[in-house]
């Protein structure tokens, strides 16, 4: 099956990313979410990528405007009913996951892929509220998705080879690099093996061993890293790590998961991350 047209179901920063990726691919996509602000937010966020791109002379004016007219923008789910491929990029949250699949399923042709871009969540549990687990999977993009290289392609228990194998080649017309997830693991790769590194770095800071901008300094020079672990909280969110703690301790039933006590505190006191203008560093 030829991919033409792509869905992409929310348009925050995660969406918005993805649907720039693809229609600077040379796909047509319809980005939706459930309000016309917010899809009109996301569409500014492409834009303003894009002008970036053009002041740096990256690309012209009149590439950035064919690439813009690629997008169609809705709030109606109906709009995706002639789709070849749909990526779902909603918040980090099974039940919101499982209704989008189960709607989009009685939507869209049976022959479509119906991929998520869930950083930690079972693509096992979310393909189960559809009639076609054979054609859902993780299609795991990294924010900023225009810049990050990678993908994660991830199989849920159901997940056919040749799904797969499609959203390979999809990735790869995308210049990305890809790794598959042989099996539906809380995480998968990227995040099975960083969370750890954010529990410890939260730990050494609590045990008061070196400061926030010390272990920063030590993770970018030490291990080549090119953010600290509290740059990059702040950056992906501080919320969402502490989400994917809590989902990896109750999954693997292991208290070794657990969010620390400073990261709770965090998370008492508002303290998201930068899209709030807070979080282990302020940018107010």
């Amino acid at each position: 099956m030829a991919i033409k047209t792509v869905g992409v179901i929310g348009a925050g920063s995660m969406g918005s990313g993805i649907a720039n990726v693809f229609a600077l691919n040379g796909y047509n996509v319809v980005l939706r979410d459930i309000e016309d602000r917010f899809v009109q937010g996301g569409f500014s966020r492409i834009e303003k990528f894009m002008s970036k791109s053009v002041q740096k002379g990256k690309m012209t004016e009149e590439a950035k405007q064919e690439v813009l007219s690629r997008i169609t923008l809705t709030t109606d789910l109906q709009d995706l009913k002639d789709v070849d491929l749909v990526v779902e990029a909603v918040l980090e949250d099974m039940d919101l996951k499982q209704s989008v699949f189960s709607q989009l399923d009685e939507i869209v042709r049976e022959d479509v892929i119906l991929a998520t871009n869930t950083s930690s969540l079972s693509i096992t549990e979310i393909a189960a509220a559809t009639k076609r687990p054979d054609r859902v999977a993780g299609l795991h993009f990294f924010n900023p998705a225009q810049v990050m290289k990678l993908v994660e392609v991830v199989r849920g228990y159901s997940t056919s080879d040749e799904t797969v194998d499609t959203l390979k080649q999809v990735s790869e017309v995308l210049r990305k690099e890809v790794v598959e997830v042989k099996k539906d693991v809380p995480g998968f790769i990227v995040n099975r093996i960083m969370i750890p590194q954010f529990i410890e770095a939260i730990k050494v800071l609590e045990e008061g061993i070196a400061s926030k901008e010390d272990i920063d300094k030590a993770m970018k020079y030490g291990l080549n890293h090119p953010m600290g672990a509290f740059e990059l909280q702040d950056y992906a969110g501080v919320d969402i790590g502490y989400h994917v703690m809590e989902y990896f301790q109750k999954e693997f039933a292991d208290n070794r998961w657990a969010p620390p006590l400073l990261l709770k505190n965090m998370m008492r006191a508002g303290r998201y991350g930068k899209k709030v203008g807070k979080g282990y560093y302020d940018y107010e």
